[in-house]
């Protein structure tokens, strides 16, 4: 059909199934004989032309029924088909979503005398044309339209009409409208969600009566997303779910933990009580806890437990952050899906585990990590067959109320604009909050996307239960404090269904104190006056050994060849096979290896070892600097070609991806892939290193301090390019300053590296590293204009022998030991800039230049034997590029002092700035010579 019609406000876009159908019989008879139609019928197909057939053609009952009508009932029968999608669209604005009742709700949608309608008009329309296979009893258009409006403006609401696909919309009508949504109970289910919800209400008033003033961050208000989450975790272990993984911030961990993950109330009661609470860990190993040696608070630790059947349920830890451990978890979930014992892309089983991710309803809209995580839903790097989300909605975000905290309707709507179907449900219904859950789960397992359920209750005490709401939310906690708990409701629920009597819900909620009390007893008797200090380790605190990292020549020699041969069909492009193929050179004695053919040389021994690879970053494939050229395209076909997919000896998946133009989402999900994948060698590059900013939440947080506060173990390893090349304060400094100043207690490692073979073998030590206790995070500031520098190059044997060094020497300086006044230090590119100048080292007799591969950990001991072995050095310079408050100084300089043995301790380099770099070209190069003249300037 033409398409000259399209308008987006046409009245055809919102009609589907059987009333599309009656439509097109509509047109069909507007064509042939538009006279035999209701004038405001005809003006319609003249105004917007023909519907646009989404959906095969009506059956035939809604061809009789559409048959049956008389002309000039027509737009009658048309206002009527409206109505009900407005229904189904805009139900949930007239919907019973909120327990305290206290949002306006707008009805103006679902008059039929909006449309010029009245009963009797309704009365007159078929059924069919209202509804696919109506339940029996629903005779005429009005027992229809009061049909939908139950379903649709009840305690569960529905927005779906922005997804695309017409059959995802038809699956999820038809769910609602068959009836089937919200299945009949029986007894023992309604008494298990009772017993559940007086479990969770009761952890929450012992710990408040017994605890007071302590934090724990109540979840009462929404108690029911405990319900829903076990829910959907009898849905999972029923279908064979292999993993869970829960991300959610602090608001209700604690009940999380306790009825989710099963951590025993003794455990819960010992960290209020500040008793070690190891000796109630259970016996049978079904509950897994790490700590670090610093710890951290009891609401942002998580745990892993493993039910009877096998099913692995983990909630992450998280900082206070907020929405900030989605995309860490969303890593967390991929990693379990994948196989990555095979060569190759790992290959992916969607249904092996999924994340459920619990956010607030003030941070949902506010926080820019939720879009970006919900960008990851149908990324190939990223995806993960769909999480389902959670916004456990309080109704306020601290004491800031919802006209203060979004511009949105919804807290939800973000979700909209990447199709995520949305459900309201109203916390304070156990029944409707079961129903969703199912309905969530079947929905991710028919089609593997995100969906996102709106648990809308209200947050019963504070921000934190030494908070006092009324100062400043008075309206609202007026009627909190006047509403019941949804135990109550549910307890007189049953009550009045004879389920059990109102003494049996009354001596289920005394039962439930006295459990608690008795768990609190036993951790009493536990009490001791023992303080433990804070022990770090031994495994952290000895650091790396030296490990031998070197690769046979031949097994080298063999591989890079095996990398230049592609299939005979591949048409590469002529000028990168040019550039590509002169890697053959440092091979047969000429040239050199580069930064990225070392790199891929790495990642061709590391896969030879048995560990996956998984590189991410915006144009990582390429390389932002046209470098690496991991992934070929056929300059014909654009077919892709992965070399490492086909060297021999390779016993690992490789991967690398083009990332979502995100910093903060994509380093969180690379940092969870590795939590969850230890063996693997996972690594994000920043396009440059100062968009690391964006991530700094990441670096903060949770990579340099996620061993400390959680126990939690990462190797994982970031490329930020650094270097000053004339381009302004932007795309020249990583930052390294920020990085060395959280650089404390071997929590990771930093590198600026001057030599394409050290980056060979750091690689490979952090590769071999990957499942010892030892291993820490490696940030590399890696290069720009080093990437093809012939002295940054290696040969062919720096790779085949040796091991990563901390220190390098200047090759050809400090040859006359006791004539060498001068000792200058510096790393990366000012290393090699210092290198360019001094040359073969002739006239530098009194200099000598180390470069300091690794800053942290600082390399103290192989320094000081430097500098010993130079009986009349009276100075040891730091060298940098950065202004003076920026870079490696302020970091580096207590340790020369301390090795200084009363030398002086000089600095050369760039004033102190507020900005990194100069705008300006010329005013950089003055500037480098300036550092230069002076570092290498004979007294």
């Amino acid at each position: 059909m033409s398409s000259k019609y399209s308008d987006a406000k046409s009245p055809w876009n919102s009609i589907t199934g059987p009333n599309l159908g009656y439509i097109m019989e509509m047109y069909d008879l507007y064509q042939e004989s538009p006279e035999l139609l209701d004038p405001e019928f005809a003006d319609l197909f003249r105004q917007y032309g023909p519907p646009i057939d989404v959906t095969p053609r009506a059956a035939a009952p809604v061809e009789t029924a559409a048959a049956g009508i008389e002309t000039n009932k027509f737009g009658k029968v048309l206002a009527a088909i409206q109505l009900a999608e407005a229904i189904r669209s805009h139900g949930h604005l007239a919907s019973d979503i909120y327990p305290l009742n206290d949002q306006p709700k707008d009805t103006t949608r679902l008059e039929p005398s909006t449309y010029g309608l009245n009963e009797q008009d309704l009365k007159e329309v078929p059924v069919s044309l209202l509804l696919n296979d109506a339940p029996q009893g629903i005779t005429n258009g009005l027992e229809a339209i009061s049909y939908l409006k139950s379903l649709y403006t009840d305690k569960v609401a529905f927005e779906f009409s922005h997804i695309v696909q017409p059959q995802e919309r038809s699956w999820i009508q038809s769910k609602i409208e068959a009836g089937e949504f919200k299945p009949s109970l029986d007894a023992d289910k309604k008494k298990e969600i009772l017993n559940l919800l007086t479990h969770v209400e009761g952890f929450e008033k012992f710990l408040h009566r017994t605890f007071v003033g302590q934090k724990r961050f109540s979840i009462e208000g929404v108690d029911t997303l405990v319900v829903l989450i076990d829910e959907l975790v009898r849905l999972s272990e029923a279908k064979g779910t292999e993993k869970i993984m829960i991300g959610m911030a602090h608001r209700g961990r604690l009940n999380v933990l306790t009825h989710i993950l099963n951590k025993p109330y003794e455990m819960m009661f010992a960290g209020f009580a500040h008793v070690p609470d190891e000796p109630f860990l259970p016996e049978d190993n079904s509950l897994q806890i790490t700590k670090g040696w610093f710890g951290d608070v009891k609401y942002h630790m998580g745990a892993a437990y493993t039910s009877p059947n096998g099913t692995n349920i983990k909630l992450a830890y998280n900082p206070s952050h907020l929405e900030i451990v989605s995309p860490v978890v969303a890593g967390q979930t991929r990693a379990a899906q994948e196989e990555t014992s095979s060569t190759g892309i790992a290959p992916i089983d969607s249904k092996k585990a999924y994340a459920i991710l619990i956010h607030g309803d003030a941070a949902f809209p506010g926080q820019g990590v939720v879009t970006e995580t919900l960008n990851y839903s149908r990324i190939k790097g990223f995806q993960t067959g769909g999480s389902i989300h959670i916004i456990a909605n309080n109704l306020i975000g601290f004491t800031t109320e919802q006209y203060d905290s979004r511009s949105t309707h919804y807290s939800s709507d973000p979700a909209k604009g990447f199709e995520v179907p949305v459900v309201h449900v109203n916390g304070d219904d156990p029944e409707a909050v079961v129903a969703v859950a199912r309905f969530a789960f079947e929905y991710r397992e028919k089609f593997g996307k995100d969906i996102l359920i709106d648990l809308i209750g209200y947050r019963r005490y504070g921000h934190n239960e030494m908070d006092e709401p009324l100062v400043t939310n008075p309206l609202m906690y007026h009627g909190i404090h006047q509403h019941p708990t949804v135990r109550e409701l549910y307890g007189q629920q049953l009550s009045s269904e004879q389920v059990l009597s109102a003494e049996e819900v009354k001596a289920l909620d005394a039962d439930t104190q006295k459990e608690m009390q008795a768990a609190y007893d036993k951790v009493k008797e536990n009490k001791s006056d023992d303080s433990h200090g804070i022990i770090i380790p031994e495994a952290v605190s000895n650091g790396y050994p030296e490990v031998p990292t070197g690769v046979d020549k031949d097994a080298l020699a063999k591989m890079n060849e095996e990398l230049l041969t592609w299939p005979s069909d591949f048409s590469a492009f002529s000028k990168l096979a040019r550039i590509l193929k002169r890697r053959e050179d440092p091979f047969n004695g000429k040239g050199k290896i580069d930064w990225a053919h070392a790199e891929t040389l790495a990642f061709g021994a590391i896969l030879q070892d048995g560990n996956p690879i998984r590189l991410t970053g915006q144009d990582a494939q390429r390389g932002t600097f046209a470098h690496r050229h991991l992934v070929l395209h056929d300059d014909k076909t654009g077919q892709e070609l992965v070399p490492l997919h086909h060297i021999s000896g390779a016993k690992a998946s490789f991967v690398v991806y083009n990332s979502p133009l995100t910093e903060s989402a994509v380093l969180g999900f690379e940092y969870g892939y590795n939590v969850e994948n230890n063996k693997a060698l996972v690594i994000w590059e920043a396009q440059y290193g100062d968009f690391a900013n964006m991530a700094q939440m990441m670096f903060d947080q949770f990579i340099s301090a996620g061993r400390s506060k959680w126990g939690q173990k990462s190797g994982l390893v970031m490329l930020l390019p650094h270097g000053f090349e004339g381009q302004g304060p932007e795309h020249s400094s990583a930052r390294l300053e920020r990085h060395l100043q959280m650089a404390a207690e071997n929590n990771w490692t930093v590198a600026n590296l001057s030599s394409a073979a050290n980056y060979f073998h750091i690689l490979r030590r952090q590769a071999k590293m990957l499942e010892e206790e030892s291993i820490r995070p490696l940030i590399i500031v890696t290069p720009k204009s080093l990437l093809r520098h012939p002295l940054v190059g290696a040969e062919v044997e720096d790779l085949t022998e040796g091991h990563f060094q901390t220190v390098l020497e200047q090759p050809g300086l400090g040859t006359k030991a006791k004539k060498v006044e001068r000792i200058l230090f510096a790393s990366g590119k000012m290393a090699i800039d210092l290198a360019e100048r001094v040359k073969d080292g002739k006239n530098f007799d009194g200099i000598h230049i180390v470069r300091v591969e690794q800053l942290y950990p600082f390399p103290s001991e192989k320094i000081q034997a430097i500098v010993e072995r130079y009986p009349n050095a009276k100075e040891l310079a730091w060298v940098q590029e950065e202004p003076k408050n920026m870079g490696s100084w302020t970091f580096a300089e207590p340790y020369l002092r301390d090795i200084s043995n009363g030398k002086d301790v000089a600095y050369y380099g760039r004033i102190k700035r507020s900005s990194p770099a100069e705008g300006d070209g010329e005013s950089h190069k003055v500037e480098q010579a300036r550092i230069l003249d002076e570092a290498l300037a004979q007294a």
